[in-house]
């Protein structure tokens, strides 16, 4: 029977951005520039009830991107260019991928304007500090004098995270987390509005998030790596189901 148009189509799972790596790849016999993402943030989504959607940079800027999504996944990687919060690099510091770079504070900074739930992952905590104004302790082990975040490149360091037991991100994972790191940078001083919200036993910060939005939270950990841990992602789906439901038409 045909339909007379009344009702809206139901929705299918929330569709949840994730933001990718451009580097160079081998395929088949192929090696080129690809646009890349770990299965491991992919999965997360998955299995937390969303349906992912790779981001790649693109040229035309993100409002068609933000129009259609429900939820934001800032992801790891490289550095942030220091010219995004106005220092020279540091000896350390990776070589720049100012593309992303300049895409992901873009889409960061769309998400917050259409209040699009966001979960920002280790680089992408930071993208997100630097997107609000906040800048980087570019090289870690000369703040704290250890190398407890990243100890061996390429492997990933477990860390315990205390976390305000008042916060979204302590109501989520209560006063406090086991969470695996790989990073040498993080946050210095805070961007508008962010609140620090959890910590490392060295006083790095380890959680964020932006009181005010639908969700905005980020952790300086690889919650997408431990499989037995989807509370962040749910929640993040829980906030995207949210925000779908209120862009369905009536």
């Amino acid at each position: 029977m045909a339909s007379n148009g009344s009702s809206a189509p139901p929705a299918g799972p929330p569709l949840i951005g994730l933001s990718t790596y451009v580097e160079p790849a081998r395929h088949g016999i192929w090696e080129e520039s690809s646009a890349l993402l770990s299965m491991s943030y992919v999965t997360a989504v998955i299995r937390s009830g969303g349906c992912p959607v790779l981001l790649p940079p693109s040229p035309t800027g993100p409002a068609t991107v933000l129009a259609v999504i429900d939820g934001l996944v800032l992801t790891g990687g490289p550095d942030v260019d220091p010219k995004f919060y106005g220092a020279d690099a540091h000896a350390e510091t990776d070589t720049p991928r100012t593309e992303r770079d300049a895409w992901e504070v873009a889409l960061c900074e769309g998400a917050l304007a259409e209040d699009i739930p966001l979960l920002a992952i280790c680089r992408g905590m930071q993208v997100l500090n630097v997107a609000l104004g906040g800048t980087l302790h570019q090289h870690l082990p000369e703040i704290t004098g250890n190398s407890d975040h990243r100890a061996v490149p390429g492997q990933m360091t477990s860390n315990l995270i205390s976390l305000d037991s008042d916060s979204a991100c302590g109501s989520i994972l209560g006063g406090e987390t086991e969470g695996l790191c790989h990073h040498h940078q993080a946050i210095n001083r805070l961007g508008r509005g962010l609140q620090a919200v959890g910590e490392a036993a060295d006083g790095t910060v380890e959680a964020v998030e932006l009181p005010g939005q639908e969700l905005v939270l980020g952790v300086q950990w690889h919650p997408e790596d431990n499989p037995n841990d989807d509370r962040l992602f749910q929640a993040l789906l829980a906030a995207a189901s949210r925000h779908q439901a209120q862009r369905q038409p009536a």
